[in-house]
């Protein structure tokens, strides 16, 4: 952490000096997009490229540079102070900032994220968390963490919660794990979720259940990506038959986004396979669905022309046309249309008996 300090003051001393020396000031922050993202197999997750934009102070830059600078002052405090703020506090705080002070969130947001990007650091590493938590767990897992207050050790089962779930903290860096699972299971809906936790569906299959609740927080994605490393466990990701399922919940997953390129090295689980639903499950199990909007075509098309996770794939290029040329799409729920636990006693047994089937 006295690196990420040391690294905001340096920084800081070089905008100073120059303005001593009578010259304009910069900053220059990695582009965040899928233009400037490259997949790289070996690796498995998006890296930047190395482009790059300049922030320059001046007349009209002059409000958004001094936000970045209070933004950076205030990062480097709550690292020192070994400190946390949420990203609504720090909103909040900056109406303390007088002509620097911002007008809505999304404008904080957006400069908490440069300054994580310029440092290439997580956003938590300066101290500033999230509102959501991190997602849920039920299933073959002992969790092994900590009493903030005494330093004791704490040892939770996660087969314990009955009809509730182990919620993961904002950070789980200082957790360590026990379990004889065989995977994790990443499921997309609360509603699956709680599905598979009552009837015990882990302890049949004997596996991990995570929920992701929609894309997966960053606090999730990390505790996913170490049970991976640290258990050697494959990720198996259940999410809806849409555009929106495969590539903004499991591709963020497997392999990060562009958005967070500088930093997907430490939130990806690049070992993730797509269990489903797939358009092929749709046909297979004869899936009631909804025809695709016009925003599900757009993300599919985009994603065939851009996204470099997609053009290094050739089964997920063959499983996006599919879907276009059906023109549907399917949700976890729609097995109900069966039976309210067909997912249990036959889908699941079914595709779990051939991984190596599974979408990459």
């Amino acid at each position: 952490m006295k690196k990420v300090a040391t690294k905001i003051k340096e920084t800081a001393e070089a905008v100073r000096t120059k303005i001593q020396r009578k010259k304009k000031p910069t900053l220059s922050f990695p582009l965040r997009s899928l233009s400037n993202v490259k997949y790289r197999p070996a690796k498995g997750f998006l890296e930047l490229k190395g482009k790059k934009k300049t922030r320059t102070l001046t007349v009209a830059t002059v409000k958004t540079f001094a936000q970045t600078l209070r933004m950076m002052s205030q990062a480097k405090t709550l690292v020192e102070d070994d400190e946390i703020m949420t990203k609504r506090e720090a909103y909040y705080v900056s109406k303390n900032w007088d002509d620097a002070r911002f007008d809505e969130q999304p404008e904080s947001d957006t400069v908490i994220d440069d300054i994580e990007a310029l440092f290439e650091v997580n956003r938590e590493q300066l101290g500033f968390i999230p509102e959501e938590k991190g997602g849920e767990v039920a299933g073959k897992l002992i969790v092994l963490d900590r009493d903030a207050n005494t330093g004791e050790k704490l040892k939770i089962d996660c087969t314990k919660f009955g009809s509730g779930a182990y919620s993961i903290p904002i950070s789980v860096e200082h957790l360590k794990f026990e379990t004889k699972a065989k995977f994790v299971l990443a499921i997309e809906t609360a509603g699956m979720f709680q599905r598979l936790v009552k009837h015990g569906y882990w302890r049949k299959a004997n596996c991990i259940l995570v929920s992701m609740g929609g894309v997966p927080t960053r606090a999730c994605r990390r505790f996913i990506r170490r049970l991976a490393d640290e258990l050697k466990l494959p990720v198996y990701a259940f999410v809806d038959c849409d555009p929106y399922g495969m590539f903004n919940i499991y591709r963020t997953l497997k392999v990060g986004s562009g958005n967070a390129a500088h930093i997907n090295r430490y939130f990806c689980a690049p070992n993730a396979k797509f269990l489903g639903v797939t358009p092929q499950d749709i046909i297979d199990y004869k899936l009631p669905t909804h025809p695709l909007k016009e925003v599900d075509i757009k993300r599919a098309t985009d994603a065939l022309k851009n996204d470099p996770f997609v053009q290094h794939f050739k089964p997920w290029q063959n499983a996006i046309k599919q879907l276009l040329e059906m023109g549907v799409r399917a949700e976890q729920q729609a097995f109900a249309v069966h039976d309210l636990n067909y997912v249990i006693n036959h889908y699941l047994p079914e595709k779990l008996s051939s991984p190596k089937k599974f979408l990459p």
